[in-house]
């Protein structure tokens, strides 16, 4: 592991394409620069693949109109990690656009600085991303052309939500080389107001007009020079505020905001309002702001306690950050803590925290003075600085359970496997230690008794205080991996397959050919971690639609694009009805265009050997 700048090399390229879109604009006006502008609210996220990080650029985003007007709502350049906005979309900001109806949005990502890693017997192990051919991959464009019925349409002084997702397991498959191969994919779709929870960063602005919040503008990721449109945070009796590390709840937290310098960094979780004006609304649930959020003196480490010895911790899985605006995937660093060390729960007001409150397992922040070894090991100070614990995801099998009480059979525990942990000096005493083959959680209210052993489920919640176990683990969410989000991935081999399912009436579904040309070893559905191989079912399951409402469904086939001057490039067509994808399948999947990758995602009905599918994304050769 080598600790790299992150560059901003690429800002030339995206400002090229910007001054682009502004002389289109500007020429399809006649030259009147009197436009009517709405707003987008645009959300960015990752459909889960197999990896710890994922970190590229997104160079430019650019958006067409049905007359052929070119924008560009992304200023400046943006370095993402998509791993980490896989449960939670990134609010990209709110942009004004010109009003109209746009019939594409094309994405460039930016391979030349990637840092892509995946684990293999709990160790992470660094990827070079490579495109079909076996090229090492520098750019790549994506556009998706929307369903003619449903394109973004931005009306004079309001706003409206485009969603972005990147297909990370419809785009990538790992293979022996320690590459990942990559024909990219994404969705992208105007979309309604839901409970999608998202997070949301900018610059505090004013509390004038506002009756219980704020207003500021968005700066998202870890950008240090955006402003990307206004929004309205509003906050309720009941919103949890961090502000420099002092917890307060409602309206002493906007108090204590208001105390901050003009233009300080906020971070707000919660759910998009009212969209009706201008300015979108933000529901905010937890607000964080000032050196809690970034610090201009300390550096941060973000990433999973993999082990503990005294005061020192190591970190697996780090993502670190300075205020030189340097970022970095760190596979292995160690934090020190101390008595004067600050340390909060995110979303709780908790009180009488500890340095002891860090254990293994834990998902963290923390803030501190770095330092890199000459053997390139990066250590964080933190013993005058501070920890955030954040919710901590674990994925297990039941063993047991009685009421207030469950032992799992680890999966993993913040995407580690079971390997990547030390769980020594968790226990009150070596006995006690944390075993993950009986990870014991405290379920609250939740009775899981009468859940059959082997039942896989997604736990929620906190690692218990180091030197404190049983429990392991205090649940604050449950759910049964079957009502979680499952998805079934097919991967093909060579060109593909001309012929890869047992029926040519997409409409009415869709039959895996498991004996297909060219299909690979990879073909499962997956509950979380938890895969099952399809070739083990009684019969390839059926993808259906039948049971979703039709406005609820994101269809997309994905084509290569030939010629393309920047790097790789994939055409997406979006279909928001059967019809329009079976249309859209029947017309590109042929003996030109063999499928290269299919991910659904939905729920598996094990009775009917159906798989309900919200989502269908297939990629083609």
């Amino acid at each position: 592991m080598t600790l790299v700048r992150t560059d901003r090399a690429r800002l030339a390229r995206a400002l090229r394409l910007w001054c682009v879109g502004l002389v289109a604009l500007f020429a399809g006006c006649g030259g009147n620069t009197n436009i009517i502008y709405g707003t987008a609210v645009i959300s960015v996220q990752d459909t889960s693949g197999q990896f710890l990080s994922y970190q590229v650029g997104i160079d430019s985003i650019t958006l067409t109109r049905n007359d052929g007007i070119v924008v560009e709502p992304l200023s400046t350049p943006q370095t993402v990690d998509f791993t980490q906005i896989t449960d939670i979309p990134e609010l990209l900001g709110s942009p004004a656009l010109p009003t109209g109806s746009y019939i594409s949005v094309s994405i460039t990502l930016d391979y030349t600085t990637p840092s892509i890693w995946a684990q293999s017997n709990g160790q992470p192990v660094e990827l070079t991303p490579v495109d079909t051919s076996g090229a090492v991959m520098s750019a790549a464009v994506i556009t998706v052309t929307f369903d003619p019925n449903n394109p973004l349409v931005i009306n004079s002084q309001q706003s409206t939500r485009l969603a972005i997702d990147l297909d990370l397991a419809a785009s990538s498959t790992i293979n022996t080389s320690s590459q990942v191969v990559v024909q990219p994919f994404m969705y992208a779709t105007p979309a309604a107001v839901d409970s999608t929870v998202m997070r949301a960063r900018g610059l505090y602005v004013t509390q004038m007009s506002v009756a219980s919040g704020f207003i500021m503008n968005a700066r998202p990721f870890i950008d240090q020079v955006s402003a990307l449109g206004a929004e309205t945070v509003n906050t309720t009796a009941t919103t949890y505020f961090n502000i420099n590390g002092t917890v307060y709840v409602g309206s002493a937290g906007l108090a204590a905001l208001a105390a901050q310098p003009e233009n300080s960094l906020v971070v707000a979780y919660g759910t998009l309002g009212n969209l009706s004006g201008i300015t979108p609304t933000f529901n905010a649930t937890s607000v964080y702001a000032g050196l809690i959020v970034q610090s201009p003196i300390n550096e941060e480490i973000s990433g999973v306690v993999s082990a503990r010895s005294g005061n020192t911790l190591t970190i697996a899985g780090g993502t670190f950050f300075t205020p030189l605006d340097q970022t970095q995937y760190v596979p292995t660093s160690t934090v020190t803590l101390g008595s004067n060390t600050l340390v909060s729960v995110d979303g709780t007001a908790a009180t009488g925290l500890t340095s002891d409150s860090v254990s293994v397992g834990q998902q963290v922040i923390i803030f501190g003075q770095s330092t890199v070894s000459a053997t390139n090991v990066l250590s964080t100070d933190a013993t005058a600085g501070a920890v955030r614990l954040q919710p901590t995801r674990l994925w297990g099998t039941l063993n047991s359970a009685t009421p207030g009480s469950a032992s799992l059979n680890m999966l993993t525990l913040q995407n580690f496997d079971p390997a990547a942990f030390t769980f020594a000096g968790t226990g009150t005493s070596a006995a006690q230690d944390a075993t993950p083959a009986a990870y014991v959680v405290n379920t609250g209210s939740v009775d899981e008794s009468a859940a059959p052993a082997g039942t896989v489920l997604q736990v929620d919640g906190l690692v218990s205080p180091f030197g404190t176990a049983p429990p392991d683990f205090t649940a604050t969410a449950i759910t049964p991996g079957t009502a979680t989000e499952q998805e079934l991935v097919v991967i093909w081999n060579g060109t593909g397959a001309t012929a890869p399912f047992t029926n040519t009436n997409y409409s009415a579904g869709l039959t895996v050919n498991l004996a297909s040309t060219n299909i690979s070893t990879v073909h499962y559905i997956a509950t979380g971690p938890s895969t099952v191989d399809l070739t083990t079912l009684p019969a390839s399951p059926l993808i259906t639609t039948a049971n979703v409402p039709q406005n609820n469904l994101q269809l997309a086939v994905g084509l290569p694009t030939v010629g393309d001057t920047i790097g790789t490039g994939t055409s997406v067509t979006m279909a928001s009805s059967l019809a329009s994808f079976d249309a859209a399948l029947t017309a590109n999947l042929n003996a030109t265009n063999g499928i290269y990758s299919l991910v659904a995602v939905g729920q598996y009905d094990s009775a009917t050997n159906t798989f309900n599918a919200t989502k269908i994304n297939i990629n083609l050769y």
